[in-house]
């Protein structure tokens, strides 16, 4: 607890202005109504009728990140008078399902899974959006995003903030001073992993070790290379069991990772060889890069945040990254991510007005000016995101090409998605070979 050092007679002027302040503010609607007609108020006018009404969030982010996520809507909630109660909880997931079971759901959820979202809308237990919130979606994200939210014809919530997958981690000056140009097509991918073999170092370092969640680093990889293979209606198939695990599709996806994931040759720079991979923490992963172990680690945006307190990330910094090349480019820009959507388990008409104001280009704006962070909101001024890593992937999810697809362990069943699927790829790791792996998870899918 901090202990103030302010002198007592200023400590009880400052109490006196405090009470006098609070019963302004407490004097109802008027100093609200002040402030909803101020200036700065304007763009708010449309979700203004609420003040004095309270919703509650729920979602998984917590921290700082929490404490920017709440300003973010600072402006929003003194403008419109509504109180929005936001919890951060590392239990979301699980704690999500017990209060819902229990009568006690949030009024509105960040989920991060599409999966989890369709469960709980099958099971009637969110409500649709309004017609406000749906044009403000429509208006501001990809098709291919509003799928996602999308269940049974109905349309649940926009998407809030994202992340992008399709990333190889590399060193700017590495690259400078020995001459490697950054690789944009599979094959030149190959090509400079080799003349870096040749050198004698191992050009790729990974880790999948993530506690109880160790393997997810590897679904990336299979996800991402399904990708590359196949088409993106293939893609959808595989992760709505329309072809089965160990379909040969699924196979080309894992032996074109294994070409790089399981070749001696190419890893594990700075740890060992291929088997150290499933013992080398997710977090730890690429950080021979900064030490000149490793010259390439395929990991998503958010890694931005795993490098040494110091490290310079940009274009001429000590770490950047490059967009994880395609293999046929006829196949478009393939890009894996991920991203939560706001649901709502109330449609009260204060709850509709929030659900509405987070899916418009002013909150994902107000966000990104306070820094560290990614969406696909087509409003979003690139201006406003100053972290290069975040304007690469901000500009990759806006640009027409792309071909977006959510992460797939994240659309799967849990059984499969979080479990098998993450069991399979350290088994793999480990030796297993691909046949095996991929019978092995075809035969947990929900029956």
């Amino acid at each position: 607890m901090a202990v103030s050092t302010r002198p007592r007679q200023a400590f009880a002027i400052a109490s006196v202005l405090g009470l006098a302040l609070t019963a302004t503010a407490c004097g109802g609607s008027d100093s609200k109504n002040d402030k909803a007609d101020s200036p700065e108020c304007a763009a708010y006018k449309e979700y203004q009728g609420h003040s004095g009404k309270k919703v509650s969030i729920y979602a998984s982010i917590r921290d700082l990140e929490a404490d920017r996520l709440q300003n973010s809507w600072k402006e929003f909630a003194d403008c419109t008078g509504i109180k929005i109660n936001y919890e951060g909880s590392g239990e979301f997931e699980a704690q999500l399902q017990v209060r819902v079971d229990g009568g006690n759901a949030p009024d509105i959820a960040f989920i991060p899974q599409p999966g989890l979202l369709t469960r709980f809308a099958e099971a009637g237990k969110l409500k649709p959006v309004s017609a406000e919130t749906k044009a403000m979606a429509e208006k501001n994200y990809s098709p291919d995003w509003l799928k996602y939210s999308t269940v049974g014809g109905q349309f649940y919530g926009a998407p809030l903030g994202s992340n992008v997958k399709s990333f190889v981690w590399y060193s700017p000056k590495t690259f400078k001073e020995k001459g490697y140009t950054v690789p944009t097509t599979w094959d030149e991918l190959i090509a400079l992993s080799d003349k870096i073999a040749a050198t004698g170092q191992k050009p790729w370092c990974a880790g999948i070790e993530s506690g109880d969640a160790t393997g997810w680093p590897a679904t990336d990889w299979i996800e991402d290379l399904m990708l590359r293979t196949q088409t993106p209606e293939v893609y959808d198939q595989w992760v709505t069991h329309g072809i089965p695990f160990n379909d040969p599709k699924v196979a080309e996806a894992l032996d074109k990772a294994g070409t790089i994931l399981k070749n001696e040759k190419y890893v594990n720079g700075g740890y060992g060889g291929v088997k150290s991979i499933a013992t080398t923490s997710f977090q730890e992963g690429g950080l021979p890069i900064t030490q000149g172990k490793c010259t390439l680690h395929r990991q998503a945006s958010f890694y931005a945040n795993q490098w040494p307190e110091g490290t310079k990330v940009a274009e001429d910094g000590d770490v950047f990254a490059f967009y994880f090349p395609g293999i046929d480019a006829a196949k478009g820009k393939p890009v894996l991510g991920g991203g939560e959507f706001t649901v709502a388990f109330a449609d009260r008409p204060e709850v509709q007005a929030v659900q509405t104001y987070l899916a418009s280009a002013e909150h994902a704006n107000s966000r990104a000016k306070i820094g560290d962070w990614v969406s696909a909101n087509k409003g979003l001024d690139l201006a406003n995101v100053a972290n290069p890593i975040d304007k690469l992937s901000v500009q990759i999810l806006q640009d027409p090409k792309t071909v977006f697809r959510f992460d797939g362990s994240d659309l799967m069943p849990a059984a499969v998605g979080s479990g098998s699927f993450w069991k399979g790829m350290i088994e793999w790791i480990n030796g297993k070979d691909t046949a095996a792996t991929l019978t092995f998870i075809e035969g947990t899918w929900p029956k």
